[in-house]
């Protein structure tokens, strides 16, 4: 129990960093009078790849740095994790999701207090897509998902890390596939591709007195759920029958 206790823990961390890092470049080019203002979808592509490098150096040696449950669920289901420590490590990514939005939006608050544009303060939180179809935002969320945990179990296979998770791909190769995936397939939908990384900052944006803000679009916050659950959840079926 302890042990899972401490895995949990750096789940909640390295999910903290990857949201602090993720959500914050956000912020920092899209909201008013930043210095990083317009900077645009390479540097966010870009920075997220980094963000998600940082968490696995954090959570990798310990938890195995899944930082995001449709990871964890595909994990389990391929039999590369077990299903005892699942519920512990979702609570843990939902909370570091959480208080890391929470902490880009104190670290910015004079930025939110200078942007009036309501949609823009919610895109800090959480994804959107580019044009609103939800089957095919649907679509756009399973399959950057699918690709994200197939790699990931492919990867693991090499038995190089105690702990599989990102952290099996090592720091490099995770921060290539998540710019990959950004720059290849998030342009339509954001490419949530983690429950922990949408559900839970678009929590914190119901929940913080953010000036002049919209409401949290809760009618588009299933598709970053179940479309990177559901894509998990395939990945893992394909790893099974391919290995």
């Amino acid at each position: 129990m302890e042990a899972l206790f401490t895995k949990c823990l750096f789940e909640f961390i390295g999910t903290f960093i990857l949201v602090l890092l993720g959500d914050g470049v956000v912020a920092g080019v899209t909201l008013n009078k930043t210095k990083g203002f317009g900077a645009g979808w390479v540097v966010i592509t870009m920075a997220w790849g980094f963000a998600v490098m940082c968490g696995v150096f954090v959570a990798g040696p310990v938890s195995g740095a899944h930082l995001n449950p449709a990871v964890t669920l595909g994990l389990a289901i391929a039999g590369k994790f077990p299903w005892a420590g699942v519920c512990g490590y979702i609570i843990a990514q939902m909370l570091g999701g959480f208080l890391g939005a929470v902490a880009v939006y104190l670290y910015y608050k004079d930025h939110y207090d200078a942007t009036e544009d309501a949609d823009t303060k919610l895109g800090t939180f959480c994804t959107a897509p580019a044009i609103r179809n939800l089957g095919r935002n649907f679509f756009c969320e399973f399959l950057g998902t699918w690709l994200l945990v197939f790699i990931i179990l492919v990867f693991s296979t090499a038995g190089e890390t105690p702990e599989v998770g990102m952290g099996s791909l090592g720091a490099i190769p995770v921060t290539c596939l998540i710019m990959a995936i950004g720059m290849s397939l998030g342009s339509a939908t954001g490419y949530a591709i983690n429950p922990a990384r949408d559900l839970s900052p678009r929590l914190a944006h119901a929940i913080l007195p953010i000036k002049g803000k919209r409401d949290s679009d809760w009618g588009y916050s299933w598709v970053p759920v179940l479309g990177p659950v559901a894509g998990g959840l395939a990945a893992a079926l394909t790893f099974i029958a391919l290995f």
